[in-house]
């Protein structure tokens, strides 16, 4: 391709456009991005999606920059990113796969050489997938679904591990050895949060809805429904174990964000826990080491639709604590709601001497050493064990 073309990153979503000589809010509208790039630009230019986008987004950024009245060629491709967060800078620099999608004609090929060009400064050409706009674009939808998939996936078979007294850790590492399935997001927990899993899950479903795939669409929102059905269960297991009421008692809730590593607390599971907890009447004293009270509200309305107008006494229910220890203090039970590595090695002879008893701690992450807690005195229920001994 011609040294002519200019390549612009486009995030189509809550982010940026970007590019040298621009950067410009996207705010969900791909075809105002578009437009704002057609007005700027001088020279023939290659679009970049970075972002998760519907499938044929391309199609309506294309459609918009082919009417500028400059004569200018554009060029749209799908790049999708697969950066985690906590390891993102890692997940850039050492990719498992880079994937671009473009279009199928002389100059579509020739703008997925430009970009794969820019990649191979740093990755292998093996790891480089080239497809056609609309396979790059699903593929990130089906890559967050599968694994979201295979969440509520081994989400199921906790449920039926406390059932009949089977451990979900020995169904997880037996079914994980086995090379066709392998061993990742096979942990059993509360369920899944974070951005990108239910957002796109939901995407999926409603591609097939509109293609009349109701069964497919059903197949894909049954996950969904699992991740909801696994939240309820582990606080109704709460309220049932605490004598099946938890009003006016003292739980520490050890954990807001939606996983370790990252203060996101977007459709975190803490926050359903919270709610339905609230909704019992617990006094929550919550200890997160990264999000801060304010984060935690915010996330309570937006997603919940918690607040001091649905319920007067919100700011009465929950406490936020300064440390584990503070959060646990002088309470009845402790759930443990995210993975982060303090809450491994805490001084639980020290936290069960301070509660009241019987202590009850639920283990929504399987992190702890639940047979050490047992000894110390506690009760223990964790997600998929059996509850009489680990």
């Amino acid at each position: 391709m011609s040294d002519e073309y200019t390549m612009k990153i486009v995030c189509m979503g809550a982010g940026y456009v970007g590019g040298p000589t621009m950067a410009v809010i996207a705010e969900n509208c791909p075809h105002l991005c578009a437009r704002q790039i057609a007005k700027v630009c001088t020279k023939n230019t290659i679009v970049v999606e970075k972002s998760t986008v519907p499938v044929r987004t391309a199609d309506a950024v294309r459609r918009v920059l082919n009417c500028n009245d400059k004569g200018l060629d554009f060029q749209v491709l799908s790049n999708p990113e697969f950066l985690a967060e906590g390891t993102a800078i890692d997940d850039l620099e050492k990719p498992s796969r880079v994937l671009i999608g473009g279009g199928e004609d002389e100059a579509g090929q020739a703008a997925i050489a430009k970009l794969v060009s820019v990649y191979q400064n740093w990755v292998p050409a093996e790891q480089i997938i080239t497809t056609n706009l609309w396979s790059s674009e699903l593929s990130k939808l089906v890559a967050n679904a599968f694994l979201a998939q295979r969440v509520s996936s081994i989400n199921s078979i906790s449920a039926l591990c406390e059932a009949t007294g089977a451990n979900v850790s020995e169904i997880s590492r037996a079914i994980g050895s086995d090379p066709r399935i392998g061993p990742k997001f096979l942990q059993s927990s509360v369920g899944f949060g974070g951005s990108c899993f239910q957002k796109d899950i939901l995407n999926l479903v409603y591609l097939c809805e509109t293609f009349g795939l109701d069964e497919c669409a059903e197949y894909w929102h049954q996950v969904i429904k699992m991740n909801d059905y696994q939240k309820e269960r582990f606080t109704k297991n709460m309220v049932s174990k605490m004598f099946n009421t938890a009003t006016g008692k003292k739980v520490a809730i050890l954990g807001f964000a939606f996983k370790k590593d990252t203060g996101d607390t977007r459709e975190t599971a803490s926050a359903f826990v919270c709610r339905d907890l609230v909704q019992e009447r617990a006094n929550l004293h919550v200890y997160d080491p990264q999000v801060k009270r304010e984060q935690m509200m915010v996330e309570f309305d937006y997603t919940l639709n918690l607040s001091t107008k649905t319920e007067p006494d919100l700011e009465k229910l929950i406490t936020t604590s300064p440390s584990a220890y503070d959060a646990c203090d002088g309470a009845h039970a402790i759930a443990v709601l995210t993975e982060w590595d303090e809450f491994k090695t805490l001084d639980y002879q020290r936290i069960y001497d301070s509660m009241a008893k019987p202590a009850f701690l639920f283990d929504g992450r399987n992190i702890i050493d639940h047979a050490a807690l047992r000894e110390i005195g506690f009760e223990v229920y964790a997600i998929g064990k059996p509850w009489n001994k680990e």
